[in-house]
């Protein structure tokens, strides 16, 4: 179709589904308004250009740009696969037609001829999934790939009808027909799933919707109900319909529940008449489903199943339902049977026996049948999974042929394939254990053969190894190898006369087993004399070839073969490349077949190796990669820049500089964990090769080469490429086959897609310079089918592919035409048999996996042999020691015949005691293997004992004790208690918070940073501070001196110490001086009590309520307060346990007491008469429920008996069974409870004994008899005695009756005890069930508060550190203004100085305050640089100096008067003088660098401050968010918690709420409340309206005492004010001046400048008068002194002392000025002499600057001699300079 049609078929497309959604009223049903729609669009006449054309839109193969590559390059030869394990990839066209799917072909095959039309996918992606029209006039099909599309064409024409777009992502995965063939319904895979349905004639989708979310099988229109579809898939059926809404039509899809029955996945279903469905499952029964539930669950009689494996329903005919399954039978089943089966009462199944069965063949898998069009037809065609199509005749007649299997194929992925080199015939093996060899030139298959394993690898033999082309080497799974023979059996027709069939045929010639694992590798020789085979178990094996291959040998590899390659030979040695799947190359040398090899195994290890492991470069490559990518993009914008430079009007301006963006960081270097895998590679230069990786490091080929260090363990190595070629668009698609032609100059690739790549190459290109352009074509199935091998023919005419999805393809070289033309008169020739190949005999296969290897042969071998030679030696010394035996015997039979004193004795004739001692040691070893033989089973028994102690004793913490009363039925038992379970190590995790540690930690970071400055201010006190350095004793003082300055020095201590205790005092007086906002702790305590206990006075079931912070509960704290309610009712059910166990042995003890009291009762009743006997009370027993701990006590006689019963029991079981038995454990307790009875008896009997004939047994005559002979005082004893033997049975039975009691009361009193405990524990129970609710509430809650908490957290958490950063930031500033001032305080006095130095009326005035305000540059010393950097810099630093002078020069200049030099000092001045200006000036550039840095920082300060102000409010206004949504949540939970129910047990009194006299019906409104805390609130009134007045005075009260306060303060500060005032003028008088009475109070005297004077005053008598007048002198001076200090008092001490000290440091200060001097004058006289410059005399030479202060360090320039030159640039950047320096 042109592209005109196309786009108005788009337009019509985009019209018309507005149209579908109107009118849906007024029709009968849902699928009528999609039918009338459909049919309007059905009766378009289609002329001949509606079509689209073929041509324009199917796939096309890929070139790359401006290459030479032609387009039609390879010509699609023939198919030869099938994919038949696609789900539905077979349907019927025609009679003669069928259609399936070929990786990305569709294949049209015709039944009869057999011939074959393709058509190409349009996407290129592949083809998802194909059906026909209901006509046979259409077909479907639905493709793969990006949106792809769904392609309807005409039939036969093959046409395409209809494009119909956008129904799925990726691919679709069923499409079908609704009956009428109007709709189409399809459904999409991953990821979107999408159902749709088209109106395929307008190319608009009519309704659609998402499936499910797993992968769907089938989808299918229901022939009964137009409005109904089904679609089934992995796991799921769904049932739809078409429902009309009002929005329009919908589809509406009702998911089918497996109830009890097993989820499946359902490959088929149909459905029936009656809307139910009758689907598959994966074990072979049937589920019938009557809505969305399964009614009845279908199955054979027995219960066996429907079939064997997968079944599938397929068709519903003739009144019965059709199933295929996994088995390969087709069954009939009865379809009315199935609509009425009703489960049976055994349980959900209906068993049913099938009406027709026809087996289709034993290793058939029969997974979807089509049906002939003919009318009356009974053929179908199947498709088989295992690689067949068949024919099948299902009309169940007994004239039915039998199944017909049309085609054959391979089933499932081709392992290997290789084309022959003599002759157009191609070679594969696969996992369905078959060879097949084809002849691809007449598009046929010759033979195949079977083996009893799968083929895994296959190669044709070279023709240097055979040259007829007849030998084929397969490997197989089980690690066979096998040698083939090809031959033309017609030709030994000729030779034997005998018929064989077929045009080919493979012989087994020899079967070997070199390895334990699948072959996955073959290779010749290049001289053809030795085969090398590769396997997954890491071993590659070497044989001789001849008449039969023989071993050589195998060596180790470190990772399973992938390939094998000889080198060619072009290269000077013969070695084998092995290519492992672990990324390992290994290079071996051919072995030498004459060697001589170790005689107990096959491995060589001498054999010489190198060995490379693959490591990755592939991010490094990227990164390289990226990095000259943004060279180059820089290199092009600075192009472009300079091009916009040269167009620009006005050159001489120079354009902005543009921001350079932020470059993204560099791809980091990444090696992948696991190593990716090694799919091909190939030679190119000895030593050398290429390898194509997969995973991560697909998308290059790289080259890559042996080290030369070979020592490192393989395992261990690390090579890389040394070079490298990437591959377009691989980077998930790499390379997996690679082959060349003969001339080395197409390179074809199997890629991972399935594509097959051409790659044109210049000759003798090893290093692949040439591979540029390629040639790309979709071939196999984009998803599944990796292009696993890929060859060209002997003649490079032909090129072969096969693949993971079972397809063979054959393309040409040439044009159809051509190559008939060509090839004409030539065929494929099957070589012909050897002589005597009939005559020779069938060589041995090898069918058992399990069969020995040639290595582990050889090694049982030799096992066998080193056993052999052992039992030989065995058998050898056990002759030895019975000819010994029989030598011993003889020598004892004539010992015994010689006379007895020669005779040898027994013992002398005794072995080595030695002998005893093994036989001691093997009968101790026996015992050991015997224990250790029972060890398994004395592990079960005491596994078992342990398990029925865990399950029956220790599961409880102790036994149910049940403590009976003794004269009543009362009883009291114990609660069952389970064991304590292992305390949890916390209940959870932490929750988050508010960040306390970050409180805490603020404090001490201000702390810490706050202590630096703190620091320096102390440093630099101390330095202010520390006394200067003592002066060497030169001048003696005067005792009364030393004497004077001793007691100043303690009055100053003094004072000192007074001074520093009423300061102590007056700070503590200020510590505890309240803040002006500070209140009243005790204030603060109440407040923060009234709000946590007073809260909200709402109700909680409020909407409005707002649940106090320390009342709010989590998860957390609600699960500790379920333990904690736990924990105590078990705690009260352990006291309880106690109490009545302890009860327990009271009554043990009570029963023993009884027993010993009825005892003495019994001997008391003995001497008295029987009419005086009372009748003892009822002895109590211990009943066994009382003690039933002593159930699972046992002695090793009761084990014995346990035996013993047992026994008898396994004697009698017949008999047992029939009359019905008690069980061994019940027996063997009636049998003790026996014995223990008669074990007491017999106890109570001893303790009783034989009493004696006592007078109560006497007779009456013979008591008269005795009394008569008794004398008067006999008979009174007797009567006394008889008294006292009364009143003792009395208060025995008394005794015994009131312990009885007393056990009852105790016994009823726990009872009742008890009882109420149980209604605690009941009400506990309650309160139990209501906190694990709310758990449950609070744990759905959980999450979001903890989120809301977490955030709540962090905005705290931000917010205080904002705060703690401007708490610091402020205190920073105000240190650094306190800087600033101190500095300027500092600047002041400097100048004060400088003008105190000038005097007054000092000439040099101006000139010296020029000097000092002289801005001087200084340029700061920088971080250590290159040395280039500092030269060229020193120089225009030397120019910007030269500048700056002559402009100070000039300034320098006097009216009317020669200039002067500021650097030199002007003749007629003071030189100390001027070098005082210099030094002042330079402490205060200092200052004023320092004040201008302390200004800096304290600006950037404040913008700090400023910043962290304006982000203080953005916090805290999402502080404030968070917690309303925090507050929202907890209102929340709040009101769920109201919602839930809560038992209250009440009576009817306490009910209060009362409408109209009775109790309402409705309680909602009532309020449940504990009298008790009602009373406590009525309490609570009074006692804060009492409260309330109470704190009303205290306010009055605390106002007055405000007042009265306020009135005290300004009287005190009045006060305060007048004696300053007064203190002030005092001072004045006194001393002129207010000065600081602390200082004068501390002042000492001072011994270093008493010192200065008295040698001051020994210097001036020197030069003043001769050395006689000197003490004269002194002591007039000395009266003098002491007279004027005397007059003078103290007033003037303290200016004395200040004077002192000021001339001492001008002093020290001169010295130090004339030290630094000298010393300027020394580095200059250096400098210049070091620059051949003349040095000026002293006198003459300028002044140097002076060092500034230590903490800025500045260089010292001096003026360069000679001419000046200004320059404007120079003084603009100079004045720059200066603004800056200020």
């Amino acid at each position: 179709m042109s592209e005109e049609n196309t786009i108005c078929v788009g337009e019509q497309t985009e019209s018309i589904p507005t149209a579908s959604q109107e009118n849906t009223e007024g029709h009968d049903g849902e699928h009528s308004e999609i039918q009338q729609q459909a049919e309007e669009g059905s009766n378009k006449q289609l002329s001949a250009d509606t079509y689209y054309k073929y041509e324009d839109i199917h796939s096309r193969p890929y070139i790359t740009p401006d290459s030479e590559i032609p387009e039609n390059l390879l010509f699609l030869s023939h198919s030869f696969g099938y994919d038949s394990r696609r789900r539905g990839n077979l349907q019927l066209l025609d009679d003669t037609t069928l259609i399936f799917i070929a990786g990305n072909l569709l294949v049209l095959l015709d039944i009869s001829t057999k011939e074959q039309r393709y058509l190409r996918s349009c996407s290129g992606g592949g083809i998802g999934s194909i059906t026909t029209h209901p006509s046979k006039t259409y077909f479907v099909v639905a493709e793969k790939g990006i949106q792809p599309n769904i392609i309807v064409y005409e039939y036969p024409s093959l046409q395409p009808f209809s494009v119909l777009r956008g129904g799925t992502e990726r691919a679709y995965s069923f499409v079908d027909f609704n009956r009428d063939g109007i709709l189409l319904a399809s459904v999409g895979s991953a990821p979107d799933y999408m159902l749709t349905l088209w109106n395929w004639r307008k190319e608009e989708v009519m309704l659609s919707c998402k499936a499910v979310s797993q992968e769907v099988y089938r989808v299918s229109f229901s022939p009964y109900n137009p409005g109904q579809l089904t679609s089934s898939g992995s796991g799921h059926i769904k049932f739809w319909k078409m429902a009309s809404t009002f929005t329009g039509l919908k589809l509406q899809g009702l998911m089918g529940h497996f109830g009890k029955t097993a989820a499946t996945d359902v490959e088929g279903y149909v459905e029936l008449p009656d809307g139910k469905v009758v689907s598959g499952t994966d074990w072979g029964n049937l589920l019938l489903w009557d809505g969305n539930a399964i009614k009845v669950e279908i199955c054979r009689k027995g219960g066996r199943n429907c079939h064997a494996g997968m079944v599938q329903p397929f068709a519903l005919e003739d009144g019965q339902l059709m199933t295929i399954g996994a088995d390969g039978a087709v069954r009939g089943w009865d379809f009315e049977s199935i609509d009425s089966a009703d489960s049976n009462s055994d349980g959900s199944r209906f068993e049913l026996e099938p009406m027709n069965e026809m087996v289709v063949g034993h290793n058939v898998c029969l997974s979807s049948l089509v049906k002939r069009s003919l009318p009356e037809s009974c053929i179908w065609f199947a498709q088989d999974s295992n690689g067949a199509i068949w024919k099948l005749d299902l009309s169940f007649t007994y004239t039915t042929p039998d199944p017909e299997c049309l085609f054959t194929f391979h089933a499932g992925p081709i392992q290997a394939m290789d084309a022959s080199r003599k002759s157009h015939l191609m070679a594969t093996a696969a996992l369905d254990r078959s060879v097949r060899v084809f002849d691809f030139l007449a598009k046929k298959e010759l033979t195949t053969t079977r083996f009893n394993q799968g083929g895994t690898a296959l190669g044709w033999a070279p023709p240097v190894v055979n040259q007829s082309g007849s030998l084929l080497v397969t490997g197989f799974e089980d690690g066979v190898v096998r040698l083939l023979e090809l031959y033309d059996p017609q030709r030994l027709h000729m030779v034997s006369g005998r018929s064989p069939k077929g045009d080919a045929m493979l012989r087994l010639n020899q079967a070997f087993k070199p390895h334990n694992a699948p072959v996955t590798a073959v290779a010749y020789e290049r001289n053809g004399e030795i085969l090398a085979t590769g396997s997954s178990d890491s071993t590659v094996f070497f044989f001789t070839i001849g008449e039969k291959y023989n071993p050589i040998g195998f060596v180790r590899v470190p990772g399973p073969v992938q390939a094998l390659e000889w080198s060619p030979h072009s290269h000077s040695e013969n070695r084998l490349l092995i290519l492992c799947q672990s990324g390992h190359v290994v290079e071996v040398q051919s072995p030498d077949p004459e060697a001589e090899r170790p005689c107990n195994t096959f491995q060589l290890p001498d054999l010489s190796s190198r060995s490379f492991r693959f490591r990755s470069i592939k991010s490094r490559i990227k990164r390289e990669a990226e990095i000259a990518r943004r060279q180059a993009a820089k290199e092009k914008k600075k192009k472009e820049r300079e091009e916009r430079l040269k167009q620009s009007k006005n050159p001489d301006i120079e354009p902005e500089e543009e921001e350079e963006e932020e470059e993204e960081e560099l791809p980091s270097i990444y090696i992948p964990e696991s190593p990716s895998p090694l799919y091909c590679g190939f030679y190119s230069q000895p030593g050398q090769f290429w390898l194509s990786m997969g995973g991560y490091d697909s998308g290059f080929l790289y080259h890559c080469k042996f080290s030369e260090k070979q020592d490192q363990d393989p395992d261990q190595r690390q090579d890389e490429p040394f070079d490298f070629l990437p591959v377009h668009s691989t980077d998930n698609d790499p390379i997996r086959s690679v082959t060349f032609s003969s001339n080395r100059q197409l390179l074809l690739c199997g890629m991972h897609s399935g594509s097959i790549r051409v790659f044109p190459l210049q000759p003798a290109d090893h290093s692949l310079t040439s591979m540029q352009a390629y040639w790309a074509l979709s071939v196999h199935d984009n998803k599944y089918g990796p292009l696993r091998h890929i060859r060209c023919s002997h003649d490079d005419l032909f090129v072969l592919t096969v693949g993971d999805d079972g397809n063979i393809f054959s393309f040409s070289l040439l044009p159809p035409e051509e190559l008939q033309k060509g090839l004409q008169r030539s065929r494929a020739r099957v070589p012909s048999p050897r002589v005597g190949l009939e005559n020779e005999a069938l060589a041995q296969d090898i069918e058992d996996p399990a069969a020995y290897s040639i290595e582990t042969a050889k090694q049982k071998l030799e096992k066998d042999r080193v056993r052999r030679e052992a039992e030989l030696k065995i058998v050898a010394k056990q002759k030895k020691l019975a000819e010994l035996q029989k030598q011993f015997k003889q020598l004892l039979t004539v010992n015994q015949s010689l006379p007895e004193q020669v005779r040898l004795k027994p013992v002398e004739l005794q072995l080595d005691q030695r002998f005893r001692e093994q036989a001691e040691r093997v009968k101790a070893q026996r015992v050991r293997e015997v224990r250790k033989q029972m060890a398994w089973e004395e592990e079960r028994s005491s596994i078992a004992l342990r398990k029925l102690q865990d399950w029956f004793k220790d599961s409880l913490e102790a036994n149910v004790v049940t403590v009976v009363a003794i004269r009543s039925d009362h009883r009291v038992s114990t609660y069952r208690l389970p064991a304590l379970a292992r305390p949890s190590t916390g209940l959870r995790h932490h929750r988050p918070g508010l960040p306390d540690e970050d409180e805490a930690a603020a404090p001490e970071r201000r702390k810490s940073r706050a202590e630096p400055a703190k620091d320096s201010s102390v440093l630099e006190e101390e330095e202010v501070l520390r006394p200067p350095p003592a002066r060497p004793a030169g001048i003696k003082l005067a005792d009364r001196q030393v004497e004077r300055l001793r007691k100043a020095a303690e009055k100053a201590e003094q004072a000192r110490a007074k001074i520093e205790k009423r300061r102590k005092e007056w700070a503590q007086l200020y510590a505890e001086k309240p803040d002006e906002n500070c209140e009243d702790p005790q204030d603060v305590q109440a407040i923060r009590e009234a709000k946590e206990n007073i809260g909200d006075l709402k109700l909680k079931s409020a909407k409005d309520f707002t649940v106090p912070k320390h009342l709010r509960v989590n998860a957390e704290r609600k699960r500790a307060q379920l333990i904690g309610l736990e924990e105590n009712m078990r705690e009260k059910q352990t006291e309880m346990n106690r109490r009545i166990v302890t009860l327990r042995d009271s009554k043990v003890r009570l029963v023993s007491q009884l027993c010993a009291q009825a005892q003495q009762v019994q001997k008391v009743q003995q001497r008295l008469a029987a009419i005086h006997h009372r009748p003892p009370p009822t002895l109590p027993t211990i009943l066994p429920e009382e003690t039933p701990e002593k159930r699972l006590q046992y002695s090793h006689a009761t084990l014995e008996r346990y035996r013993h019963l047992r026994e008898q029991r396994l004697k009698n079981m017949e008999q047992e069974e029939q009359e019905g038995a008690m069980s061994l454990l019940e027996q063997l307790e009636k049998e003790m409870e026996g014995e223990d009875g008669k074990e007491e008896e017999e106890e109570e009997r001893g303790e009783e004994g034989t009493p004696g004939l006592s007078p109560s047994y006497l007779t009456r005559e013979e008591k008269e008899k005795e009394e008569a002979k008794l004398s008067k005082l006999e008979k009174e004893l007797r009567m006394e005695e008889e008294i006292r033997l009364l009143r003792e049975q009395d208060s025995l039975l008394e005794q015994m009756e009131s312990w009885v009691c007393q056990f009852d009361a105790e016994l009823l009193l726990l009872r009742h005890q008890k009882l109420r405990l149980d209604w605690q524990l009941k009400m506990a129970d309650l309160h139990q069930m209501t906190l694990y609710q709310e758990l449950l509430l609070l744990k759905e809650f959980e999450r979001r508060e903890d989120k809301l908490q977490e955030n709540l957290s962090a905005r705290i958490k931000e917010e205080k550190s904002i705060m703690s950063k401007l708490e610091e930031y402020n205190e920073q500033l105000g240190l650094r203004r306190g800087d600033i001032a101190k500095l300027q305080e500092r600047e002041k006095a400097l100048i004060a100085a400088f003008h105190a130095s000038l005097g007054e009326e000092n000439k040099f005035e101006d000139f010296l305050t020029k000097v000092f305000k002289k801005k001087v540059k200084r340029v700061k010393k920088k971080e250590q640089k290159e040395g280039g950097e500092e030269e060229e810099n020193s120089d225009d630093d030397s120019d910007d100096d030269d500048e700056w002078d002559d402009d100070d020069d000039y300034d320098s200049t006097e009216e009317g008067g020669a200039a002067l030099d500021n650097n030199v000092c002007p003749p007629g001045c003071e030189p100390e003088l001027f070098e005082n200006t210099v030094q002042l000036r330079e402490r205060r550039l200092d200052l004023e660098e320092l004040l201008a840095e302390e200004r800096k920082s304290a600006e950037a300060l404040k913008k700090e401050c400023d910043t962290l102000v304006k982000k203080e409010k953005l916090v805290k206004s999402s502080r404030k968010a968070a917690e309303d949504d925090l507050e929202l949540v907890n209102r929340e939970k709040q009101q769920k918690m109201n919602e839930l129910d809560v038992v209250v047990p009440i009576r009817l009194h306490q009910i209060e709420f009362i409408a109209n006299g009775s109790v309402p019906c409705d309680l909602s409104p009532a309020l449940v409340l504990d009298m008790k805390e009602l009373n406590r609130l009525r309490e609570r009134i009074r006692q804060l309206q009492a409260e309330k007045s109470h704190q009303r005075d205290l306010y009055i009260q605390a106002r007055q005492q405000h007042v009265r306060l306020i009135h005290d303060r300004k009287d005190m500060v009045t006060q305060i004010q007048v004696l300053e005032k007064v203190c002030n003028e005092q001072m004045r008088m006194k001393f002129g001046r207010p000065v600081d009475l602390e200082a004068l109070q501390t002042l000492s005297g001072n011994r270093t400048m008493e010192e200065l004077k008295q040698e001051k005053l020994v210097r001036e008598g020197r030069r003043g008068a001769p050395g006689s007048d000197f003490p004269t002198r002194k002591k007039e001076l000395e009266q003098k002194l002491n007279s004027r200090q005397k007059k003078m008092g103290k007033q003037f001490q303290d200016y004395r002392r200040r004077a002192d000290q000021e001339e001492i440091r001008r002093l020290q200060g001169l010295v130090k000025i004339q030290a630094q001097q000298a010393e300027a004058l020394r580095r200059e006289i250096g400098l210049l002499s070091r620059k051949g410059v003349h040095v000026l005399p002293p006198s003459q030479a300028p002044k140097p600057l002076l060092a500034p202060m230590p903490t800025h360090t500045c260089h010292t320039h001096t003026r360069r001699q000679g001419p000046r030159r200004p320059s404007k640039p120079l003084k603009a950047h100079n004045s720059a300079s200066k603004q800056g320096a200020n």
